[in-house]
């Protein structure tokens, strides 16, 4: 008798919320004169026609990455996010729609075979969308479940044609302080940077989310388009890209500048290895207010242990 074991990320999930599609009215009144003109009015605005890139939503879900808990409540998931960009409150939704992400361009440099801007949504079209449902562990010690959409950041990588010089692959985040009020606040180093080593960047794992929930990528979660390393700390899956950089170099990152001593390059999931403030050993889900154990790699060591087998000596989990 065959008896299959389940590996820790395969077990059966919720289905993600389905959208809904809000109509919003306007009446044109007109008067002139002793009379009234009769006017019709206008179709009304659909969601889909807001975002350009909606019809690719929503994309087939890939069963390989499913999660042993139910999906965070798209509410919820709505209203706590960290970007500082818009502030350091988790309820930053309505600060966020100052985020304008049309026209949006990504700039591919760096040790590439020929350097190239590309438009958001003709990146889009070079790509293959699917679902994935992948866990999401923030360094302060909460968690979340989510179904994102998007693509390998395997396939941008292919897409990009790095030189074989290129270890690291740089991101960043745009920068107008006009446009998002956190970056006036000279404390921080912005813009927002982040980095992999390339061995990570095309490991399966590693995500360019761009939507969630089954449509397009809300402002506050890093619209149009974000990173997600779900074997890593929240802070490493960097938010609203406007450049993807392929280096030599180490990248140092937007909370290294701000503080070494708590936060390096690697910030793998460890529950063994505390933050300087507190303990990493457990987490709380949002959604059910749960108290967890943390997992090591949060959970996906089968995918990525193999990554850092010859780094022992490095500090890889903060």
């Amino acid at each position: 008798m065959l008896i299959r074991r389940r590996r820790g990320w395969e077990i059966a999930e919720r289905e993600a919320t389905p959208e809904s599609v809000f109509l919003n009215r306007r009446a044109i009144l007109a008067a002139g004169g002793f009379g009234l003109a009769a006017l019709a009015l206008p179709r009304a605005p659909r969601a889909e026609d807001a975002d350009p890139g909606a019809s690719l939503f929503p994309a087939k879900r890939n069963p390989r990455y499913t999660i042993e808990r139910d999906v965070t409540p798209e509410d919820i998931n709505l209203h706590y996010n960290n970007f500082y960009e818009y502030g350091t409150d988790k309820d930053l939704a309505a600060a966020a729609e100052a985020l304008k992400t049309r026209p949006w361009t990504i700039a591919i440099d760096g040790l590439v075979e020929a350097p190239k801007t590309v438009a958001i949504d003709d990146l889009f079209k070079a790509m293959t969308f699917e679902e994935r449902l992948y866990r999401h562990r923030c360094v302060e010690a909460w968690s979340m479940t989510v179904p994102w959409t998007g693509f390998p950041l395997a396939a941008l990588v292919a897409y990009a044609k790095p030189l074989s010089g290129a270890k690291y692959v740089r991101f960043e985040t745009f920068m107008d302080p006009a446009m998002a009020p956190g970056q006036n606040e000279p404390f921080y180093p912005w813009p927002y940077v982040e980095g992999l080593t390339m061995a990570e960047a095309t490991n399966e794992l590693a995500f360019m989310v761009t939507g969630a929930y089954g449509k397009p990528l809300p402002n506050q979660m890093g619209a149009p388009i974000r990173l997600h390393t779900p074997w890593k700390y929240g802070f490493k899956s960097i938010k609203s890209i406007v450049k993807v950089s392929f280096v030599e170099e180490q990248p140092l990152n937007f909370w290294q500048q701000l503080q070494s001593s708590e936060y390096g390059f690697w910030a793998n999931v460890n529950p063994e290895v505390p933050h300087p403030r507190w303990s990493q050993a457990t987490e709380t889900v949002l959604g059910t207010n749960q108290r967890i154990p943390t997992q090591l790699f949060n959970g996906y060591g089968a995918f990525v242990a193999d990554l850092y087998k010859d780094l022992q000596g490095q500090p890889l989990y903060m």
